[in-house]
């Protein structure tokens, strides 16, 4: 191996890795904007009430509260849904996808 394919090789390997950071800060923004998007959404379709009740389900179960945004969206935007959505509203649709979603478990005992 001469000098000039040791130069070549880290140059390629440079780029390489700054190809992958640009593509890691892209995705980075993607996901920023379309997080940004999703709050402004639930700000205009939930009261003050509800999404302070769905922030502090996401603090707990983060996986729960982010199907149950999705879910809102998508009433929301089919017109399924009341606009602004209060509380006591967000209550039963809880309860409905938390009844939807819960694993139904069966114990049998066996004697012998």
């Amino acid at each position: 191996m001469d000098l000039e394919e040791i130069k070549r090789r880290k140059l390629l390997e440079m780029q390489k890795k700054l190809e992958e950071q640009e593509k890691l800060q892209q995705l980075q923004e993607q996901q920023m904007q379309y997080q940004l998007q999703k709050q402004k959404i639930l700000r205009q379709i939930l009261t003050e009430e509800a999404r302070s009740r769905l922030a502090r389900i996401r603090m707990a179960k983060p996986e729960f509260a982010e199907q149950v945004e999705l879910q809102l969206i998508q009433l929301a935007q089919m017109g399924r849904l009341p606009i602004p959505v209060t509380d006591e509203q967000l209550k039963l649709l809880l309860d409905r996808i938390h009844e939807a979603t819960k694993k139904k478990r069966e114990f049998k005992i066996i004697r012998k």
